[in-house]
């Protein structure tokens, strides 16, 4: 039996604005990750994914604010505790975060090695500077990075090794979680594929149990992840196994994602590629209904009558009021 290690249930989480204004991008968010899992987060940009990630590693400051549900790391809640415990036993071991632009998070003053000094010396007490290099010097070999690294400055770094070095800096105390917010999202190709093979190889190794992987470029995640969950403005839109949602997307706007991936074939620039109308509804507003209808093309009065619950089938979820059949029947074949 599967393991879960994050259980998160019915999320709610908003910004609160100067003017007094409330925006919601969390809205009912509930997920569980397994032991070894990759779980895949993918859509556009504003959907809510980077304040789902900061929301689940329990980083409410202004203007982010929690306002209800749990999230549950080892039978514990972890909003129920007070934040000078939640850094001391959680953040870092139990679970961490890579955040977005990474390659713009080192203090260009300091060397490498000291910051892998302030977290080991921080959460590892009475571990002297030599342990801290030997520690270090060992992560970087498995993960085949050189040393000279470690005595460099950020700016003496290219941004794809740079992105390497946050992602050991993140990964030092072994966490059972790991939350990648978009850590390939500034990086070419060839770097793309290193920062993604090093992830890999951590959860491969054991020194990360489970990740996280938020992207909105939906072909890495064919690559990364075992599951995947679909998000739009706030909510999750469908969930199923990373073959389910590339290959057989059941929910509108998922097909629409996938839709739009670009393959590269022979005379691809005279092929006109679907776009998805509009743009996603203003989330300082409360809506009722189905938050894609109005970019939907299959859209119908009954979908913006009241909230849409998730429909089941064959162990995938997805939101939407027209049944698995129907949705098949209309455009499954486009």
């Amino acid at each position: 039996m599967e393991e879960t290690i994050l259980d998160v249930r019915d999320l709610h989480t908003c910004y609160r604005t100067r003017l007094g204004e409330t925006v919601h991008p969390v809205d009912g968010i509930s997920l569980a990750l397994n032991k070894g899992e990759v779980l895949g987060i993918a859509g556009e940009s504003g959907c809510g994914k980077s304040t789902l990630a900061l929301s689940l590693m329990g980083f409410y400051f202004p203007p982010l604010r929690f306002i209800s549900g749990s999230i549950i790391i080892e039978d514990t809640d972890i909003m129920t505790l007070p934040y000078v415990r939640l850094r001391k036993d959680y953040l870092g071991k139990k679970i961490a975060y890579i955040p977005q632009s990474a390659m713009n998070a080192l203090n260009p003053t300091g060397r490498v090695i000291g910051f892998f000094e302030d977290i080991l010396t921080e959460h590892r007490k009475n571990t002297g500077r030599k342990q801290v290099r030997r520690i270090v010097e060992e992560r970087f070999e498995m993960l085949r990075l050189p040393r000279r690294a470690l005595n460099c400055y950020p700016n003496e770094l290219s941004g794809g090794m740079k992105q390497r070095i946050i992602i050991a800096i993140s990964t030092i105390l072994d966490p059972d979680i790991l939350i990648a917010d978009e850590p390939t999202s500034a990086l070419d190709v060839s770097s793309q594929r290193a920062a993604i093979n090093m992830l890999l190889r951590l959860i491969k190794e054991g020194y990360v149990g489970s990740m996280i992987f938020i992207t909105h470029e939906l072909p890495l995640l064919r690559h990364v992840a075992d599951n995947i969950m679909v998000m739009y403005a706030g909510k999750i839109m469908e969930t199923g196994t990373m073959s389910d949602i590339i290959f057989n997307p059941i929910h509108p706007y998922s097909k629409a994602l996938v839709s739009s991936i670009i393959v590269p074939e022979k005379g691809i620039k005279s092929i006109s590629f679907p776009s998805i109308p509009g743009a996603p509804p203003n989330l300082k507003n409360r809506i009722t209904g189905c938050r894609f209808a109005d970019r939907c093309r299959y859209d119908t009065a009954d979908c913006r009558l009241s909230d849409i619950p998730d429909r089941e089938w064959n162990g995938r979820k997805y939101r939407c009021i027209l049944d698995r059949r129907t949705l098949e029947g209309e455009y499954g074949n486009e």
